[in-house]
């Protein structure tokens, strides 16, 4: 939708800020991008690590991600500011040190770019800055936001579900579930909005009895900072976790606006990639309809070795056709090509094995039944989009959260493991073909297709995550009026 320059007096010029990982710099540049198609001006701040690694992984380096949305009529401006680490630092090695950096050092480097895009649009480049959009995970926005006089709107990434049990952290503390030596081990039954949830199926943070890593430190400080937001915004679906977003909008301004995809799902128009992208698509032509799985375990957590094992002759003695998006830390860094030798000739013509690819086309292609995952929410709603079920194997944080959802509560997929058990070959396979099966994976096709339409009329016009952004844009209209 092409925007007229006189609305800029009219519309709300946000500056936007992503947690600096894939999946969740992912649907944030689809909100950026669904924002400034309904009327915002928008200043996306990158990182100098993401927007190195994105335009290195792009067929042509860009020195301006959104060129071509800004192209088409939408207003986005672009910068990036350092993470407060050096561009060749390995941060997926060096986790901690990353993640210290986010918490101690980031904040200085944003908060002299806002001060700078504030002071350029009050002195007549664009619409005077009336909010701020960063990523819940953050642990300065409504500082930085309160301290330039901008309104906070929180972004948050993941499930309403996840967000709530943050929320709440006091009462898992009062109640004895978490941050103790002899934490309890029946089910959660006191969180509002929240039904009886076991502690295993809880974040991987949520269920460590040593609380004091740099990620409790973030969690504690962001889940603190968002008291202040004016707005949150979470990428899930009202009907879906209805009781848990009603609880929620109780207490604070909280709109669920999800699922966020790009315009087109299947092609994004601002590359968000962090590596180069094989093409699946003459592979998976040959193959038949529902009869290959796709096997991802996104962007960031690692895969042990005897886990990576187990599945690699999982998968081979299933006999099902599979592409293995296997990036090259995915165990660690130092093992770049983590497979049993010999193994990419046992599985030969029926696999497809890659460091990386455009998964919404991939789960889009009609060839694809199944979806061995590791629970990232982006990855579940795709899969969702796409009618594909799910075989569960989380590895971290809101993941294991994620499966009960997928598997307990909307019965769309099936675990690979219960809990956090050792994984055998015989096991995977056994799983593998429960999933695939024309007859057996038939009731988790069926719900799948029910939980599409959930989502699908969710965001068609008047519906409820459609209705919820007319809210928020409403809502946020009159706040910035106020001020």
């Amino acid at each position: 939708m092409a925007l007229q320059s006189d609305r800029h007096n009219q519309n709300p010029h946000a500056i936007f800020i992503p947690y600096p990982l894939q999946g969740h710099v992912i649907p944030s540049v689809h909100l950026a991008t669904h924002l400034a198609a309904r009327g915002f001006t928008l200043t996306f701040i990158n990182t100098h690590a993401i927007h190195h690694q994105t335009s290195t992984a792009h067929s042509t380096p860009l020195d301006d991600l959104f060129s071509g949305v800004r192209n088409s009529g939408l207003d986005i401006r672009y910068t990036t500011v350092s993470d407060g680490l050096p561009l060749g630092f390995d941060r997926s090695l060096n986790h901690d040190q990353f993640m210290g950096s986010l918490l101690h050092v980031f904040s200085a480097h944003v908060e002299e770019e806002v001060e700078k895009i504030v002071k350029t649009a009050s002195s007549g480049g664009a619409a005077p800055v009336s909010c701020l959009i960063a990523d819940t995970f953050f642990v300065w926005p409504s500082k930085v936001a309160k301290k330039f006089n901008l309104l906070y709107v929180s972004f948050w990434t993941e499930p309403a579900l996840v967000f709530s049990l943050y929320y709440h952290l006091n009462l898992l503390r009062k109640n004895g579930h978490f941050e103790r030596r002899d934490i309890r081990r029946d089910a959660i039954d006191y969180v509002p909005g929240v039904s009886p949830i076991n502690p295993q199926d809880t974040m991987s943070y949520l269920q460590e009895t040593d609380t004091t890593s740099v990620c409790h430190q973030i969690i504690f400080a962001a889940f603190h900072d968002v008291k202040a937001a004016d707005f949150v915004l979470c990428n899930t679906v009202q009907e879906l976790e209805n009781d848990t977003v009603s609880a929620l909008q109780a207490q604070i301004p909280f709109y669920a606006i999800g699922p966020i995809f790009p315009r087109g799902f299947t092609k994004s128009s601002v590359a968000t990639s962090l590596w180069p992208e094989s093409d699946c698509t003459h592979w998976l032509n040959s193959k038949p309809h529902g009869s290959v799985l796709y096997v991802s375990f996104g962007s960031y957590a690692h895969v042990s070795k005897t886990d990576l094992t187990e599945i690699a002759y999982g998968l081979s003695l299933s006999g099902v056709h599979f592409i293995w998006v296997l990036r090259a830390d995915i165990v660690n860094s130092n093992d770049t090509d983590p497979l049993p030798v010999g193994y990419r000739e046992e599985v030969g013509e029926r696999s497809m094995i890659v460091t990386w690819c455009r998964q919404n086309q991939v789960l889009a292609h009609p060839a694809i039944g199944g979806f061995l995952s590791h629970c990232g929410w982006n990855s579940i709603l795709e899969s969702i989009w796409c009618n594909v079920p799910l075989l569960c194997f989380p590895l971290l944080t809101d993941q294991f959260t994620n499966r009960k959802l997928v598997v307990e509560d909307w019965t769309v997929g099936i675990n690979l493991r219960d809990g956090r058990q050792m994984i055998s070959k015989e096991k995977v396979s056994e799983k593998i073909n429960r999933l695939m099966d024309l007859k057996s994976g038939s009731q988790y096709k069926t719900a799948v297709r029910e939980v599409r339409k959930t989502l699908e009329d969710a965001v068609k016009p008047n519906g409820s995550s459609d209705k919820a952004m007319n809210r928020f844009i409403s809502d946020l209209n009159a706040a910035v009026s106020n001020k």
